[in-house]
This record gives C-alpha cells, sequence and structure tokens, in this order.
C-alpha cells in the first residue's frame, strides 16, 4: 500500500538526485589494499581509547573523513601525505613523526601514500564511547580521491 508520505519521499528523492547530475553524492570508502589492525582498546568514563595499525599500500588513500573525537597517528613506515577538505597539502609526514586531527566534522581529511613503500600508522583514537572510527564523507570536490 503506498501512502502518500511514502510517494512524496520517493518524488523528493528523484529530485534531488536528478539535479545532482543523476548521481547521488556518495562516501569515499578507503583504497584498494587499506587495513586495519586492532592493537588494544579501553573505555574509560564516556571515552573509547583505540589503538590500531593502518596499513595503507603505494599509491592508495584513507578516503575522505573526519573523526567524532581527537585521533593520534605515528608514522611507523612510509610518509603520510595529508589534505584537507580545501585540496591542498597541510601536512607531509615521514616515518617517526606524529599527526594530530583534532575531529568533528569541521576537519574533513584524506591520507594519502605517494610513495613506493606501505604507509604503515600506529593511531590512537579518542572519542566518545560507542562512535565509529571515522565518518565517511564524499570527495570535496579535490581533482584526486
Amino acid at each position: 500500500m503506498r501512502t502518500p508520505l511514502r510517494v512524496a519521499t520517493a518524488g523528493t528523492l528523484a529530485l534531488v538526485t536528478a539535479l545532482a547530475g543523476g548521481t547521488a553524492a556518495r562516501a569515499t570508502p578507503p583504497g584498494p589494499g587499506v587495513t586495519a589492525k586492532l592493537i588494544a582498546q579501553k573505555t574509560v568514563g564516556g571515552t573509547d581509547y583505540t589503538v590500531r595499525e593502518i596499513t595503507v599500500p603505494p599509491g592508495q588513500a584513507t578516503g575522505w573523513h573526519y573523526h567524532d573525537g581527537v585521533v593520534y597517528g605515528y608514522v611507523k613506515q612510509g610518509t603520510l601525505t595529508h589534505y584537507h577538505s580545501d585540496c591542498a597539502v597541510d601536512g607531509v609526514y615521514t616515518q617517526g613523526t606524529v599527526v594530530r586531527e583534532p575531529g568533528g566534522p569541521s576537519d574533513i581529511h584524506l591520507g594519502r601514500n605517494l610513495g613506493d613503500t606501505p604507509l604503515v600508522l600506529e593511531v590512537l583514537y579518542v572519542l566518545p564511547h560507542g562512535s565509529p572510527f571515522s565518518e565517511d564523507v564524499p570527495n570535496p570536490g579535490c581533482p584526486f580521491q
């Protein structure tokens, strides 16, 4: 049975899709071969503290995203090229350096491995309890993923 609300919702979605050029904006997932391994996890009060090892193969990226809390990354191997949503590089982090991401939807970013060796990051997430590690978002209009 079709209700007027269901028909109106479907019509609105079709109109928005058509106005957007025929395709809905999609989140950008991590590139092929990007992996994450859980190292440690602890909840204290309302905060989850999690350590993960993230590996990004040469030529791949993390996908556009943000975090609901602060994230610290230590570059264990390789080089991280870090971009903000204005498409500009906001940092290049080599082995032995630390990157801090403040979190929140105003901190949309992407990490890329432009080198020829795997990028390995040790990442500490400090997130509100139950939050996902990251929130995927569509490419903000940059000529790369």
